[in-house]
């Protein structure tokens, strides 16, 4: 027996059937109520609306559960790597041996970008932000490859589109990087894994050789499949929303790429080592800063603890700790801002008053301190986001148009002036 929940309007009664995820989460749907009652719902930022169902990622933030496809992000990190994890996210399940050395083939041979996007890059002015370089050039490759912009491509033409995408925005990444810095650019480097390869084109230089540290290559890793999905954030969001109006997948994934550029949503990890600067700035005093965060008058916040979804801790965090504190040893980094860092997590997580609000470090704090010991500049810790969402943000964007979901469009309340009659210039 379907379930219902029944709803009184003006003395009149309506039902609305309730829709049960296979977690047990339950929603009202309303998609008829405008046309039965004249009524719609108003939900700011849509904090408490389903946009869609979807067979991706499941999160649960007061018990701190993430899953990719079922699989626990805990599994994930411990046993697999990034690009199965990405291979999982997309085509609903893990490769065989057979599927999974085809995948890494085919993204091996798409790893190069045509030359001229390096005249593209080469237009950019040094100070480019690059998230704007990455957004610009992912939407590029739209005139490169303009068979992508045809809404009704075949099951194999969207593959490839797919498989382009993973393999050269790391190459784009790092160039816009590079551009940062005025530093020739690197090729691609296929005999490498694809975090390896990513670290070799962002930090080797033509005067001497580069090796890789495997360390700082499966934190990377790691980083990337925590960062892959995280259900219907913003950016997320924003690519469904694009790609329901048939745009390519490119023009939809550049448009990801920047609502994730705003600070509230991917500059969290940045906003952390900010914190520190200025905490280093003003003397280093950690107990100082504790107080601060303590005082409710205070407008001090503390950056990288807690989580607006996860309520009690977030399993991501958990799982990061352990390669930053390896990071850390290994690359025997003596920076004061990362000294602070250490001595914020360890107060922390002792405090009562942390530790009673269920503020504790989170993937961001994490992150942050890795990237900085990487030698990664703050401005491209959302570019690093961006590759580890990718796979999350194709999977999505697929999803959307294989279930060929409606276009978005969301209603709102008109709150502006009446009708109004015309006044001419002369009169006003």
């Amino acid at each position: 027996m379907s379930k219902s929940a029944e709803i009184i309007i003006e003395g009149k009664k309506y039902d609305l059937p309730v829709i049960e995820g296979t977690e047990g989460e339950k929603a009202l749907d309303i998609s008829k109520l405008r046309a039965q009652s004249g009524y719609i719902t108003l939900d700011y930022g849509f904090k408490n609306t389903g946009s869609t169902t979807s067979k991706i990622t499941f999160l649960n933030g007061e018990e701190g559960i993430l899953r990719y496809r079922g699989y626990s992000i805990e599994d994930l990190c411990d046993k697999s790597n990034f690009l199965e994890v990405a291979y999982l996210l997309i085509y609903g399940k893990l490769p065989t041996a057979e599927e999974y050395d085809q995948w890494i083939y085919d993204i091996k041979m798409h790893t190069m970008v045509h030359e001229d996007i390096k005249r593209i890059l080469e237009g950019f002015p040094s100070n480019a932000h690059p998230m704007g370089v990455l957004s610009s050039l992912i939407t590029s490759l739209t005139a490169f490859y303009p068979e992508s912009l045809d809404p009704n491509r075949s099951i194999d033409g969207v593959k490839l589109s797919i498989v382009r995408l993973l393999a050269k925005l790391p190459t784009m990444a790092a160039w816009a990087y590079k551009n940062e810095v005025g530093h020739p650019v690197n090729y691609p480097d296929n005999t490498l894994d694809y975090v390896s390869n990513f670290l070799k084109m962002m930090f080797a230089l033509p005067a001497e050789k580069h090796e890789v540290d495997p360390v700082i290559s499966n934190a990377l890793d790691t980083l990337l499949i925590l960062h892959a999905d995280h259900e219907q954030n913003c950016s997320t969001s924003t690519v469904r929303m694009v790609g329901s109006s048939h745009a390519s997948l490119y023009t939809s994934i550049s448009a990801g790429v920047n609502a994730l550029w705003g600070p509230l949503h991917g500059g969290a990890n940045q906003a952390v080592i900010e914190m520190l600067d200025n905490i280093k700035k003003d003397g280093g005093d950690v107990e100082k800063y504790i107080k601060k965060a303590k005082d409710k008058n205070d407008p001090f916040r503390l950056m990288g603890f807690g989580h607006r979804v996860y309520k009690n801790f977030d399993p991501r965090a958990k799982i990061i700790k352990k390669h930053a504190d390896e990071v850390l040893a290994k690359l025997g980094v003596e920076d004061p801002v990362l000294e602070i860092a250490k001595k914020l997590e360890e107060t922390a997580l002792k405090d009562e008053y942390f530790i009673e609000r269920k503020l504790f470090p989170n993937v961001d704090f994490y992150s942050g301190i890795i990237y900085r010991a990487m030698g990664i500049p703050t401005e491209m810790f959302t570019v690093m986001f961006a590759m580890g969402r990718l796979p999350g943000w194709i999977s999505q964007w697929l999803e959307m148009r294989e279930n060929n979901e409606p276009i978005g469009r969301p209603r709102q309340i008109y709150t502006g002036e009446n009708v109004r009659d015309y006044v001419e210039m002369s009169k006003r």
